[in-house]
């Protein structure tokens, strides 16, 4: 009989099947192979498919084969551990830039890179729906924009909008497009953050992606390589990104030793920490005056204390004299 035209898929047939039937615990047997290939109209015998196991072992796949009635054919190590998968379903799953239908979607195809068996435990991670996410399908389209941008050095037109209290979206630049050139995408407390150089103002900006619209990539080349030739990425992510804008300033904060590691989380290990005669230490920031940075500092309850400047000293005062007197009745 002539060979049909899946034939020269045979291998393929067999290393998917493999990677969705078998693993350590759960062997497939040359017979069950022999069926599945039957079903896709290729002829197989059993002496075959143990060399097309060998040679699927020689292109570096790791299966075992068991001779015998308890044996079989197993793979026994995949692209991703179970661990791994799980990893990723977890971050995505908790990715607040991420909307919910694009995470049920980007998890059923982590699951898929699983087996049939591994693939139920997975399914036990999949909690999305009382979640806080985006609504923001076009991120993932946004942020490949930005990307394709800095690659090409190019700059980028888009609409940015916040909401009202009515959910409405209010668009910023009287309703009309921004215009910016891109430099970096930071990550920072679960949001993707544009860090991009605005022609217009002379400044380095920020823009969360999620409140990006319809992002264009334009013809004009990028402008402020000047203001990036020596600037500090991850510095001005530590402190403006979660800050909000605002005037960046040298602060001086005094905190006991047991805080010292939230003011590392926050700013970065190149903080230098002096002990006073206060038994406790005081340490020297680049941080965004904003309310964003005074509230982060009153979450210490008073533990952290802002010394220096004077400016911050009295911004913090208000601040907390104004939040005193709108709680009076």
């Amino acid at each position: 009989m002539p060979k049909s035209a899946n034939q020269k898929l045979k291998l393929l047939y067999i290393a998917e099947y493999l990677k969705e039937k078998s693993d350590e615990m759960h062997p497939v047997s040359a017979e069950e192979l022999r069926i599945m290939l039957a079903g896709h109209d290729i002829e197989a015998e059993r002496k075959s498919i143990y060399t097309d196991i060998e040679a699927l072992r020689y292109y570096g796949m790791d299966i075992e084969v068991t001779r015998g009635r308890s044996g079989g054919i197993k793979l026994l190590s995949k692209d991703f551990e179970l661990t791994e998968l799980k990893l990723l379903v977890d971050a995505v799953q908790s990715s607040r830039f991420i909307t919910e239908k694009k995470s049920y979607t980007l998890i059923k195809k982590i699951s898929s890179l699983a087996s049939e068996y591994d693939r139920k435990e997975l399914q036990r991670f999949v909690f999305i729906s009382n979640r806080i996410k985006t609504e923001n399908e076009s991120i993932y389209y946004s942020t490949d924009n930005i990307y394709k941008a800095i690659n090409t050095d190019k700059q980028i037109s888009f609409y940015y909008f916040n909401y009202g209290a009515d959910k409405k979206k209010k668009y910023h630049n009287c309703n009309k497009p921004i215009t910016a050139s891109p430099f970096a995408l930071q990550f920072d407390s679960d949001r993707y953050y544009m860090i991009a150089f605005d022609s217009n103002a002379g400044l380095i900006k920020h823009y969360r992606v999620d409140k990006m619209e319809k992002v264009k990539i334009l013809s004009e080349t990028r402008d402020g390589k000047g203001y990036f030739r020596n600037f500090d990425l991850a510095n001005y992510a530590n402190a403006t990104v979660t800050m909000f804008g605002g005037d960046i300033s040298t602060v001086t904060l005094e905190c006991p030793d047991e805080f010292a590691g939230a003011v590392i989380d926050k700013f970065g290990k190149k903080c230098r920490f002096i002990p006073n005669k206060k038994g406790s230490y005081s340490v020297t920031v680049k941080a965004a005056l904003s309310p964003t940075f005074y509230s982060w500092v009153f979450t210490f309850g008073g533990k952290i204390k802002i010394t220096a400047p004077q400016r911050a000293v009295d911004e913090y005062k208000q601040q907390l004299t104004g939040a005193l007197e709108s709680c009076e009745l």
